[in-house]
């Protein structure tokens, strides 16, 4: 089939050919909201371990070998008990009280590891992922070498064994959630961020706005970019994302800001890397996007994650 299109090329060489580079779906989500792993355990563990959702973390565990049975406390949007009898993984990407039973003298073993996304409750990764995803290994393709490494690095320790295993487990999370952006379907996500990227046509769309969000992005551009009419182009968003592409354009400038001004920028440096005429009218999409202005804001997020951070302006 290349071939016979390269000869009508060759033919015809004022038929211009439209030839898009495969997008990269992740790369520019990850640079602006990292997501860090730190290791948590490795080996058997036996009765009843606790972890809770008060610790502020979220978790992926992975079961290598063993029986569990996970509960879930308070069970919203989750079953209230699971159990796995084969390897498996449990991807809890926000704070979320769990409870693993395994047998009392035969543990079962896992690798683990606490997450920390950038911005909290904010990263856009992290709402768009489903409280829990638990899926067995056999079904997730892709992570078989990364966890062997894993795996071997977490069996003795050896000098440096922590920070290699982090780094380990933070290309599992980004192994994962390219298996998720290709299979939201299987497993169980929503409209939203996700889905979205999930579309070939919409993802043109998503990376372009991500990676550039200061750029005066009207319906029109956005469609252009995605190749489809704006009619289409609106529908296939609403459905996939779940809101209009202006709103979803709103709510990345935001959390943008919101991460900056995390990093100390002022409010007035922001106004045009963001795409507003001036810090005034940022201040105003901030407060109607939170209900607080930047300063307000930025105090109370520091009392939540640590000492007073300066208010800039």
């Amino acid at each position: 089939m290349y071939d016979w299109i390269r000869s009508i090329h060759k033919t015809y060489p004022f038929i211009q050919m439209r030839t898009d580079p495969p997008t990269d779906r992740l790369s520019g989500l990850l640079q602006r909201f990292r997501v860090r792993a730190q290791l948590h355990h490795s080996g058997a563990l036996c009765g009843l371990n606790h972890f809770d959702a008060c610790d502020g973390h979220g978790y992926l565990h992975v079961l290598r070998r063993g029986r569990l049975e996970v509960s879930h406390p308070a069970a919203h949007g989750v079953p209230a008990r699971l159990r796995f009898d084969e390897p498996a993984l449990l991807f809890y990407p926000r704070p979320f009280t769990h409870r693993f039973h395994n047998p009392p003298t035969e543990g079962a073993d896992f690798t683990c590891a606490r997450l920390i996304f950038d911005g909290g409750s904010e990263n856009p990764l992290a709402r768009a992922l489903p409280p829990l995803i638990a899926l067995p290994l056999a079904h997730v393709s892709g992570l078989d070498l990364a966890l062997e490494l894993l795996f071997a690095e977490t069996e003795r320790v050896r000098c440096g064994q922590r920070l290699i295993a982090d780094r380990l487990f933070e290309v599992v999370v980004l192994q994962l959630l390219r298996w998720l952006l290709d299979h939201p379907q299987a497993a169980g996500i929503r409209p939203g961020l996700i889905t979205g990227l999930s579309d070939p046509r919409l993802a043109r769309a998503l990376v372009a706005v991500h990676d550039r969000p200061g750029e005066p992005w009207t319906l029109e551009r956005m469609a252009e970019r995605a190749g489809m009419s704006r009619t289409a182009f609106s529908m296939a968003f609403r459905e996939a994302v779940g809101r209009t592409p202006a709103d979803y354009l709103a709510s990345w400038r935001i959390a943008l800001a919101q991460s900056r001004l995390r990093e100390g920028r002022p409010i007035k440096l922001l106004a045009d890397e963001l795409g507003y005429a001036n810090p005034s009218a940022l201040s105003r999409a901030f407060s109607a996007r939170t209900g607080m202005s930047p300063r307000n804001w930025l105090a109370a997020n520091a009392l939540e994650t640590g000492p007073a951070l300066s208010a800039p302006e």
